[in-house]
């Protein structure tokens, strides 16, 4: 009887006291996950716990077997991650997405399986509200998709595809539909993907019963000419589309009208200073969760524009902060607004900033944490 209640409850008090050797996040202490992409062992999914009031980066796990992870995306519920997976990305074979089921607070990710992304270089991804879609933007192939979410978090094959067809002036880079960056509307019956080649935010209506995208009327707003639109993000009061434009080094400030699902531009504002002229190509773009700034990265340039928002959704350049690394590719915000994180990625490093909340100003607090080719920073709130 003795022996039989050992057995039972050994292994129950080695887990328990397993679980307690973990480093676990609190309401101080955000877990980011941030991506290394990279080839074979060196790329992996990396967490870390950031101290807030110091900008310090803990790490606590770190996952491999996951090859250039160029972007990562959550779900709503905070239970699942997602992220690109390549053995040679942008290579003749299509990439995968990979899902990840998060164990608890830990930073531990349990593979759950992978899905062909239904095209090449795929570089960015989002999941709806309901948690049931992911959707996958790909940059060489210039095409998007979307993905069922079975009901443990894995992914099915593609309920939609979509080939984006065109082209604009820049004869280097345009040449064909380069789709850069996907994200659904806040109230999750569109969904917006930026092509690079086409300068053009196309528009889709999501079914989020069938994960199924169909072409808006109107199904896209041009960006200016040989912009080359990248990424874009809502305003949190959801009346505004930021569009940072790699090519122009460039934000465009779109009026939202949610009804229709249709973009109307109202701004296009420099992120390098008038009289830089060197080569550089933006790439991310944040707003803090007040709504009141934005930062937009450039790569070349290597650094941060920072932005006041007006009460129109307008922006003014309020100042332009280095990078502290080599190629600004991401932003992450902690979600008290209090902490930019920038990756940069050929940089091989993090930097934490702090943000003034009156001024929206950076600084740099804590130090750079060295990590192989960072590309994407997703917080767990």
């Amino acid at each position: 009887m003795t022996g039989n209640l050992v057995r039972t409850l050994f292994p129950l008090l080695a887990g328990a006291m397993l679980s307690n050797l973990l480093p676990t996040a609190n309401a101080d202490e955000p877990l980011v996950f941030i991506s290394a992409f990279a080839a074979g062992d060196k790329g992996s999914i990396q967490a870390f716990l950031v101290e807030t009031k110091t900008g310090s980066l803990k790490p606590v796990q770190q996952t491999t077997g996951v090859e250039h992870p160029f972007f990562l995306a959550l779900s709503r519920d905070k239970k699942f991650l997602y992220s690109i997976h390549a053995k040679n990305f942008g290579g003749k074979e299509n990439e995968q997405i990979a899902a990840y089921q998060i164990e608890g607070r830990t930073g531990q990710l349990k593979l759950l399986n992978r899905q062909s992304a239904l095209g090449t270089a795929a570089c960015s991804l989002d999941v709806d509200a309901t948690g049931k879609t992911v959707l996958v933007a790909n940059y060489s192939s210039g095409s998007v998709a979307s993905l069922p979410v079975k009901a443990d978090g894995s992914l099915g094959e593609a309920a939609s595809f979509v080939q984006h067809a065109g082209s604009s002036v820049n004869a280097a880079r345009q040449k064909e539909p380069h789709a850069h960056c996907i994200v659904v509307s806040p109230d999750n019956r569109f969904v917006f993907a930026a092509d690079l080649g086409l300068d053009q935010v196309l528009s889709y209506r999501l079914d989020a019963k069938s994960s199924k995208l169909t072409p808006n009327d109107p199904p896209f707003a041009k960006s200016p000419a040989g912009a080359g639109p990248r990424h874009l993000t809502f305003h949190p009061n959801g009346k505004q589309v930021y569009v940072i434009n790699e090519l122009s080094n460039s934000v465009t400030v779109f009026d939202y009208d949610a009804k229709a699902g249709s973009l109307t531009e109202t701004q296009t504002i420099s992120t390098v200073p008038a009289d830089f002229k060197g080569t550089s190509h933006c790439a991310d773009l944040k707003i803090t969760p007040n709504g009141r700034f934005l930062y937009g990265t450039n790569r070349g340039h290597d650094s941060i524009a920072v932005y006041r928002i007006g009460d129109d959704g307008r922006l003014t350049l309020i100042g332009i902060e280095p990078s502290l690394g080599k190629g600004p590719q991401n932003l992450a915000i902690m979600p008290g607004g209090e902490l930019l994180l920038c990756a940069n990625m050929p940089g091989n490093n993090v930097v934490a900033f702090r943000i003034d909340s009156q001024t929206g100003s950076l600084k740099s607090v804590g130090e750079p944490v060295a990590i192989t080719s960072p590309s994407c920073i997703m917080v767990l709130p």
